[in-house]
């Protein structure tokens, strides 16, 4: 006999025990569930009843609408398939119409809720290794960056005071920075190891969410009380997101996933301004991104064919397919662009110019070292016979660094020359990345000078964007404002790598790990740019100490990040060895 309309769905204690029998669940029942879960979730949300509402009565006007929306559902009229027929009956019945269909159990909760559980033979979660409740609070912990800037920020925007979606945006990032050091030491995969949850992964959290935080409160004057200020949070947060994403990937879906969540708030906040040139930045951003995107997917398509899996563990079975060397050129093409490697960083001095300086700054750090740090999760996946990568990738680090510090030295715009130069950094990565797998420095070398990077390149933008983004206008910088020209004189130091600086000290490691691997050619290359990055700071630095300017006040904002980035990059390069001493 069905059930009377208005009455809630009657379990027996057989039935319940029945629920949790040994018996495995059916695919079919599986998606059912899932299905009713869905169903059950949309007609909550429309019911939205108050919660100082009696208990029974409001579970009773819960349950009445469900079957309202049940018995709708599976109306005889046209259209309604056996599919949806079933889910009615399983809403109906209460969870027993496919007993074996992942045992869907409902339970009634206070304030009219109610909550659907998928249990396993033995009562448990019936999931698999890797998305168990632990490893769901590890990726959650991991990825934790975009909730409270995306949400939060949008949010009170235009219900509290315009510094509170600031407040909350900085605090979430910190907070995901937090559980992300907290989770040290661990490996581990989510999602049936599409995800990592590794030493690359949480460092990047460690190093990225915060430098994102320094970033949005750098762009906090030019957008704080606008109506435009949570969408600006919102993007930074989202776009951290995806270079975490690409940081953790255990599956080629991941990195094209980390690309585009990366790539599409990168091309909003570039055209910003909503001016000429910051639009024309934002289109040829666009168009570079999509033909690289585009190129990166059309080469991991013949990865999957050549091992039948999409998961980077599965990469060891390139060994015998003779197209390999197409994947490897598609994922250089993909997160070379994000990480603007040349010959793949012609967006970069444009997307640079035309966007706010704080997107400058973001765009110079968080997608770069969360492209590169793809890299090295790909590289280290990757079978050392027939296809030798490493070559290809030392090849791209000489390109990068010669092409990026001569690309620089003409450059009289400054944004101009740090966009350049970021390029020529780019290449010093690559170092570290041919040493997987073969130098123990390979993996402390990377944390360490992303870790210096983001410290002094975004210290030198909040210091350039308070004094101009022409030479000309750091004429005298130095005089007037002593403090941050001399801070803006470490940092460029820093980005030479002059000891005992940040970046001397990563730099260092990345020419022993170089060495290690037998690439003593490619530290001896890197050396001698190094040199040659000295000819390009110090057409910053000469021009700072020329004539006096008049004295200008300095936003609070600006003093602090860069007094941030500049207790970082001394601190960091005076304590090089004894990091290096507790990386994993």
């Amino acid at each position: 006999m069905p059930e009377p309309r208005g009455s809630a769905p009657q379990v027996s204690g057989n039935d319940k025990a029945r629920r949790h029998t040994g018996r495995r669940a059916s695919p079919t029942g599986a998606r059912l569930a899932v299905a009713l879960r869905h169903a059950i979730h949309a007609v909550d949300g429309a019911v939205r009843l108050p919660q100082r509402l009696d208990h029974e009565a409001a579970r009773g006007r819960l349950v009445r609408r469900r079957e309202g929306a049940v018995a709708r559902l599976a109306g005889d009229r046209p259209g309604v398939g056996p599919i949806r027929r079933q889910i009615a009956a399983l809403a109906r019945d209460g969870g027993e119409a496919v007993p074996e269909a992942g045992r869907a159990q409902i339970r009634g909760r206070g304030e009219g809720t109610v909550k659907l559980s998928l249990l396993g033979a033995d009562g448990g979660p019936k999931v698999g290794n890797d998305r168990r409740i632990g490893d769901r609070i590890r990726l959650v912990q991991a990825l934790a960056t975009a909730r409270t800037g995306s949400v939060w920020g949008g949010f009170v925007q235009s219900k509290l005071n315009v510094t509170v979606p600031l407040v909350l945006t900085i605090g979430g990032l910190l907070l995901a920075a937090a559980l992300a050091l907290s989770l040290l030491g661990t490996r581990t995969t989510v999602f049936m190891g599409t995800y990592r949850i590794d030493d690359l992964s949480l460092w990047a959290t460690i190093i990225l969410a915060p430098a994102t935080a320094l970033c949005a409160l750098l762009a906090a004057p030019e957008v704080g009380g606008t109506d435009r200020e949570g969408t600006v949070y919102s993007l930074l947060s989202f776009t951290a997101l995806g270079a975490l994403v690409l940081a953790g990937a255990g599956d080629t879906l991941f990195l094209v996933l980390g690309v585009l969540l990366s790539s599409l708030g990168s091309f909003a906040l570039v055209a910003y301004p909503r001016d000429d040139r910051a639009t024309e930045a934002a289109v040829k951003y666009l168009v570079f991104g999509s033909v690289a995107s585009a190129a990166m997917i059309y080469g991991l398509t013949f990865w999957y064919g050549a091992t039948g899996a999409t998961t980077l563990d599965a990469l060891d079975r390139l060994a015998s397919a003779p197209l390999a060397g197409v994947g490897l050129l598609g994922v250089l093409i993909g997160l070379g662009y994000k990480a603007a490697l040349a010959p793949f960083h012609f967006w970069a001095p444009d997307a640079y110019d035309g966007g706010p300086l704080a997107v400058a700054a973001f765009l110079s750090a968080v997608p770069k070292v969360g492209a590169l740090f793809a890299l090295a999760q790909v590289a280290r996946s990757l079978p050392a016979t027939p296809l030798d990568w490493r070559p290809v990738v030392a090849a791209l680090a000489v390109i990068a660094m010669v092409w990026g510090n001569l690309a620089a030295l003409p450059q009289d715009n400054v944004v101009r020359l740090l966009a350049y130069s970021s390029v020529a950094q780019s290449g010093y990565f690559l170092l570290g990345i041919v040493a997987l797998g073969r130098s123990p420095l390979a993996l402390q070398s990377l944390v360490v000078f992303a870790a210096a990077y983001a410290a002094m390149n975004l210290g030198a933008f909040a210091i350039v964007a308070r004094a101009g983004r022409d030479l000309a206008a750091l004429s005298g910088f130095g005089r007037s404002a002593p403090w941050a020209g001399a801070a803006l004189v470490v940092f460029l130091l820093s980005l030479v790598g002059v000891p005992p600086l940040a970046g001397f000290g990563g730099k260092l490691l990345l020419f022993g790990a170089a060495l290690d691997a037998g690439y003593g050619w490619l530290a001896v290359v890197a050396i001698l740019n190094s040199v040659l990055s000295l000819a390009v700071y110090l057409r910053i630095i000469v021009p700072l100490y020329r004539s006096r300017q008049a004295t200008t006040r300095e936003s609070w904002r600006s003093i602090i990040i860069w007094l941030i980035a500049l207790v970082v990059t001394v601190a960091l390069g005076v304590g090089t060895q004894a990091l290096v001493g507790r990386l994993p």
